[in-house]
């Protein structure tokens, strides 16, 4: 019902924002040829005239070869003169639009005797306009609320992102696919995002959101494509950037801890110094950026009741003491090597340590009995090594190209637990040990080719990627360790992948169709000693089509439809025999047997670009056959709950999106944004293996739920920057249960000092202390519910100089 209200109201919104219309630029280029002979025209006079005044804003000749271009030409009506001696003049009409940022006209004949008036329609916009069908970008530096914090951190308050359990959803949505300068590497994940808490925001130019990707990208990540992309300076010269932020977060108890473990960690530093260097000398430039951030937090701090269908309840506390050291470095160097040429070289270097101070009490139902305290020590060590070699041709049309690229990736997992599991009578002393080696090599080749009426685009990418994996168990006495689960598995992957792309452009009509073609070969070898699983693996090729359609009602309004057919493809870690016992009683295990998740979307857009503001508004619709998710379970005659991830049945999302700009005066503007979903999820059953096996009936599940981002800029005075930002989450239904509603509110203000090549920030997020994460979750035979204080208040503080 409450959809049913909202949707009208969509609509009606939309009749009522009005306002002037952004510009944009694109280059336009053409070839003059006799029209008899067929044969080119040199030093031909090529005029670009406005249509309303007949004003002359670009002029140029052709080449010897007969070919010219304008570079940076605003969007809207042009004349284009041509004249050459002994030729007549011809005139056509050129319009830049809203897709390509490069227009082929082709071939312009010039005729001896006669004159044709002849009009050609080009629709072209700039990099800003073509975004805002496809991608939405953000500069990571106007976030001043979240400065000196992680990439995770720092994507919050961007329109449709949420937060759960470390993660970035789209439209409610986790299944994300994350890049990194537009390719997938082990820092954020080739399947599942990881790691993004732990990036510095600091090493980040722009964020760019990609809720429809094209058949260019991989088809997985049904949720849509967050692109991350590195800063990188092309000045002439040695120029650069140093930083330096610091800060503390948990700056008091939130919530108590059970009796008898170690303290909460309290008032956590945070450091994180960054420099970027770079410079640029005729043909070649080079940089470098580095960053190291180290933080304390309080990374859980999770109360949990368990009750059982016997009346049996548990007490328990997950409390997670969390020190962390990450530093980046990403360096390369491109090589203009003539005109139509360039190499580019980079590498990136990163290095995660983690060390885990970890206490788990469980209690009976009035706590006056301590059942078992379980106590561990996490050590973990994650390397990424990556380097890439691209190259770039370009022809002699403007925007026409090829480019070809390989990129190699290392990343090595290196995780020692160890355990001291204190009961009522004993103490038994436990650990495990985890090495993983994955190696990803992708080579790509992507073709463009600029055309009249928009571009045609082709290219094809091949993927080797290679996971070897030991696991070794090590239990004490009476342990719940399983150390039968141990041992080594293999995960293969190879997935070569066709696509092509035609973008079609008119004064009114924006279209673009692509087909990506993808054959995957999963194959995971497993231990033959292992107690449950088994090798397996999947193969399949699949169309991935998508399409693309833009209705330009005037230079103010547009509306937009989409369609696309996407992949989630469960990762190594999804997959991964081994049981996690970071939690003693609720273990998380993977599933060999699972299989990929397709998803086909529809929606439709509407724009309307206002003076000194915009407003855009979508309704979407999402269908997801063989649905992954977490699956609980207990097992007879125990009280421990295994997490195991499974295909559920069909689910499907349906929503609406707004997003609404504007500068009301020169000192204050805002940006609200909201989301109106309905989550569904059909009835299921599975079956989880291990440790034995256990069926789950999974009844219908549905929930309205959405969330509300208000960010308010104020510009104080010329060097003084505030900025508020306020986030509401609603109630939002999960696999076997519910989270309940979030909220926060977030400060930041930054001054520009020593004549603009200075600035310094104060910022503060959460800082009511409201943001708890609360679950309900209903098994067979058990219910829990979860309340998670976890840290979310943190102060930062920072300083950066360009030089």
């Amino acid at each position: 019902m409450k959809l049913k209200i909202t949707l009208p109201l969509f609509f009606l919104l939309m009749i009522f924002f009005n306002g002037i219309a952004q510009t944009n630029t694109a280059t336009i280029s053409g070839l003059i040829k006799n029209n008899t002979s067929k044969s080119t025209i040199p030093y031909a006079n090529v005029v670009l005239k406005s249509a309303k005044e007949q004003k002359n804003i670009f002029g140029t000749i052709s080449n010897e070869e007969g070919r010219f271009n304008f570079s940076a030409v605003p969007s809207g009506n042009y004349t284009l003169e041509v004249s050459a001696t002994g030729y007549k003049t011809i005139v056509q009409k050129i319009f830049v639009g809203n897709l390509s940022a490069f227009l082929d006209l082709h071939s312009i004949n010039l005729e001896e005797d006669s004159t044709i008036l002849s009009e050609i329609i080009v629709n072209t916009k700039t990099q800003e306009g073509s975004a805002k069908m496809d991608k939405k970008v953000f500069s990571v530096a106007d976030n001043i609320t979240q400065s000196g914090g992680s990439v995770l951190q720092s994507m919050q308050n961007l329109p449709g992102v949420t937060m759960h359990d470390g993660k970035v959803q789209l439209r409610g949505n986790d299944k994300v696919m994350v890049l990194i300068d537009g390719k997938q590497t082990a820092l954020t994940g080739f399947g599942n995002q990881s790691g993004l808490d732990n990036i510095p925001a600091s090493a980040i130019e722009k964020i760019e959101i990609i809720n429809n990707p094209s058949a260019k990208f991989d088809a997985n990540g049904n949720a849509g494509i967050i692109n991350i992309i590195y800063k990188k300076n092309k000045q002439d010269g040695f120029n650069g950037k140093i930083g330096i932020s610091s800060g503390y977060g948990a700056l008091w108890v939130r919530k108590e801890n059970l009796p008898t473990i170690s303290p909460q960690y309290q008032v956590t530093p945070k450091i994180n110094p960054s420099l970027s260097l770079n410079y640029r000398k005729n043909k070649i430039n080079t940089y470098l950026q580095a960053d190291y951030l180290y933080t304390e937090t309080l990374n859980k701090n999770e109360f949990v009741t368990r009750t059982y269908d016997d009346g049996i309840v548990i007490n328990q506390q997950t409390k997670r003491n969390r020190d962390t050291h990450f530093t980046t470095l990403k360096t390369g160097i491109d090589w203009n090597y003539n005109e139509q040429n360039t190499f580019a070289f980079s590498g990136l270097f990163g290095s995660e340590k983690i060390i885990d101070h970890g206490e788990e009490p469980f209690f009976n139902e009035d706590y006056s009995q301590r059942l078992r305290l379980w106590q561990f020590l996490e050590d973990e060590l994650k390397t990424t090594v990556m380097a890439s070699v691209s190259f770039e041709h370009k022809f002699k049309e403007a925007g026409h190209k090829l480019n070809a690229g390989i990129n190699y990736t290392y990343h090595r997992e290196d995780e020692k637990y160890f355990f001291d599991n204190i009961m009522l009578t004993f103490t038994g002393k436990d650990a495990f040990k985890l090495l993983s080696d994955e190696k990803v090599v992708d080579v790509n080749f992507d073709y463009i080719q600029p055309l009249k009426y928009g571009r045609f685009e082709t290219g094809l990418k091949f993927r080797n990627r290679e996971i070897p994996t030991n696991m070794q168990f090590f239990s004490g006495e009476n342990s719940p360790i399983d150390k039968n689960a141990g041992g080594w598995a293999t995960y293969k992957e190879i997935i070569p992948a066709l696509y092509s792309n035609y973008i079609y452009e008119t004064n009114t009509i924006e279209a673009e169709l692509g087909l990506r073609l993808e054959y995957v070969n999963l194959k995971y070898e497993v231990n033959p000693n292992h107690p449950t699983y088994k090798s397996d693996g999947y193969n399949y090729t699949e169309p991935f089509p998508n399409l693309r359609f833009g209705y330009k009602i005037n230079d103010q309004n547009k509306i937009t439809a989409f369609y696309n057919r996407r992949v989630d493809r469960p990762n190594e870690v999804d997959i991964r025999i081994f049981p996690k016992y970071d939690d003693a009683e609720i273990i998380k295990v993977g599933n060999p047997g699972l299989r990929p998740q397709f998803t086909n979307a529809f929606e439709i857009g509407y724009k309307r670009n206002l003076e000194k503001g915009y407003f855009t508004s979508s309704l979407y619709y999402r269908i997801v056959n063989g649905t992954i998710s977490r699956i609980a379970t207990t097992v007879p005659d125990s009280k421990l709950i295994y997490n195991v991830f499974q295909n559920a049945d069909k689910s499907t999302s349906m929503g609406v999106e707004m997003v609404y700009s504007k500068e009301i005066n020169p000192w204050y503007s805002f940006n609200i944004n909201g989301n109106l979903y309905q989550n569904t999820i059909d009835a299921f059953t599975v079956t989880n293996l291990y440790p034995v096996p256990s069926t789950y009936y999974g009844e219908r599940q549905q929930m309205v739920s959405g969330n509300l981002k208000w960010n308010n800029s104020l510009q104080l005075n010329k060097t003084v920057k505030g900025q508020v930002s306020v986030i509401y989450l609603a109630p939002d239904i999960i696999p076997q249960g519910k989270i309940d509603s979030r909220f926060s509110v977030d400060l930041g203000i930054k001054k520009t000092v020593q004549k603009g090549k200075g600035e310094v920030f104060l910022n503060a997020t959460d800082i009511f202390n409201t943001l708890v994460i609360q679950k309900e979750i209903q098994g067979e035979g058990f219910s829990y519910t979860s309340k998670d204080y976890y840290e979310t208040q943190v102060i930062r503080f920072g300083y950066s100089y360009k030089f």
